[in-house]
């Protein structure tokens, strides 16, 4: 059995023992906090029979290696997961709506893309093994427990991946500042994967050289580029908007 990891913050603990509470093994929480979030937090996890250990700010910092705790660390088990993309596509039914990322690699940025990909309803997240931030603690405080519930495949190579896609006629779609046409003028509705890159650097050339259309999102005031996070939350809910909401 492996050993297990931990989640800090009350968005991934919390949500972690909404979904899987057979799978936290315990909870330590600030003993000092008395506030009503943490009341209610405490409610909770007592209802769900959760293993509680009081502990100080200290203690808590030292278990997930970060000060932004806000008074809840939990030691959890893994939890089964779809095992290959390739299993999660034939699960998905309608038209399949996927996030691919290529090169980036700051855990922030990814925690929002989880959250923002989960608010969206993506189906996945897909990412280059060298060149991505894989799941940590950072990850899963930022993602507000979207790092639990959204599919993350770190592929090793991202272009033959897209290629795969192509054979079961998923759309690729990626973003590039100097795109002949707009996101608000592609066809969200059919089986698509959005692909974004990095701030600054954008899709490395292979990558963009495998799309089957590039796009990109307007700007209309003086930054030349968005947050890659707020880019995949544009995108993505533009294609809910498409798709119904």
């Amino acid at each position: 059995m492996s050993s297990p990891k931990v989640l800090f913050g009350f968005h991934a603990v919390g949500v972690r023992i909404k979904t899987a509470p057979q799978s936290v093994v315990e909870v330590y929480f600030e003993a000092t906090r008395r506030d009503a979030r943490m009341r209610q937090f405490m409610d909770r996890a007592k209802e769900a029979g959760v293993r509680l250990i009081e502990a100080d700010g200290l203690r808590l910092a030292k278990l997930c290696g970060s000060h932004g705790h806000q008074g809840v660390v939990a030691k959890v088990e893994a939890i089964a997961q779809i095992h290959s993309l390739d299993d999660l596509l034939d699960s998905v039914e309608g038209p399949p709506l996927l996030l691919v990322l290529d090169g980036v690699t700051d855990p922030h940025n990814l925690g929002a893309c989880l959250r923002v990909a989960d608010g969206a309803g993506a189906h996945a997240i897909i990412a280059p093994k060298d060149h991505a931030a894989g799941i940590n603690a950072t990850v899963a405080k930022v993602a507000s427990g979207a790092a639990e519930t959204m599919p993350y495949f770190m592929v090793t190579n991202l272009a033959r991946t897209l290629g795969e896609l192509k054979e079961r006629s998923i759309w690729c779609i990626g973003t590039s500042d100097d795109a002949p046409r707009t996101l608000y003028q592609a066809d969200l509705k059919a089986p698509v994967a959005l692909i974004l890159g990095a701030e600054g650097q954008g899709m490395r050339q292979l990558t963009r050289k495998t799309c089957d259309e590039l796009i990109s999102i307007p700007m209309r005031g003086g930054v030349e580029s968005l947050n890659v996070s707020v880019a995949s939350g544009v995108c993505l809910y533009e294609a809910l908007r498409q798709r119904g909401g």
